[in-house]
């Protein structure tokens, strides 16, 4: 059997085309023909250090990329997008103290029609058709919580309704308040601002009371107190 010795292997030309890796430094390599071996550009790098605004452990790709897979990511930033295109559901954020910002005006289209147009220009929004939150009371007090829209009071005896903070809905809150009960000969519902958490008015008022047979009132907020309309 043929015996070897050690071999000196001259590698002075690497980096060069045929040598079996090229590119400039800290270039992904990747495989070419006309190279005979693998190479490398100055358009697809990877900094293992800080080097310019790149981090350290960076790939930094001067061009297209096209995905057939997935993209898991922990952060994704965009910059300069004229067209976002994507088919399917969509998720955004997982708590409910996340905020999503856009700026400009926003569409929600239907299959032939819009269904919700925001626009930034006009300040305006149109809905095709709106529904609020609606709260049936049935217990004599009720403390209306800030995502409350239609309140309906069915209940035969006295029923009072506390308002919340106006300072805490904001100017331009809404509510409607119905009396669901038909044959209320003694009973009286009651929409109160005096309440611990404040003291408010509705109408300059304490409270407000529904009169009449089966009576509805609308409500908005100031921002200060409350007032009917």
């Amino acid at each position: 059997m043929a015996k070897f010795g050690w071999a000196y292997i001259d590698c002075s030309d690497a980096g060069s085309s045929g040598s079996g890796s090229a590119g400039p430094n800290g270039s992904l390599q990747f495989v070419t023909e006309s190279a005979g071996g693998t190479t490398g550009s100055a358009h697809l790098l990877y900094h293992t250090a800080s080097r310019y605004s790149y981090q350290p452990n960076t790939v930094v790709l001067s061009g297209n990329l096209i995905v057939t897979g997935t993209i898991s990511a922990s952060v994704y930033h965009i910059e300069d997008i004229a067209v976002i295109d994507a088919t399917g559901s969509t998720y955004f954020g997982d708590s409910i103290d996340d905020t999503h910002m856009r700026s400009g005006s926003l569409v929600i289209s239907g299959s032939s029609n819009y269904v919700l147009s925001a626009s930034a220009t006009d300040q305006r929004v149109w809905v095709k058709a709106f529904g609020g939150n609606y709260a049936q009371v049935t217990t004599a007090t009720y403390n209306i919580v800030t995502y409350d829209y239609i309140i309906g009071c069915s209940a035969s005896f006295d029923q009072t309704l506390y308002l919340p903070s106006a300072s805490t809905v904001g100017a331009g809150a809404l509510l409607i308040v119905k009396d669901e009960y038909n044959n209320r000969p003694s009973s009286t519902v009651y929409i109160s601002g005096s309440h611990p958490a404040g003291n408010f008015s509705v109408e300059d008022k304490d409270f407000y009371q529904l009169n009449g047979t089966m009576p509805a009132v609308n409500l908005y907020s100031d921002g200060s107190n409350w007032f009917v309309f």
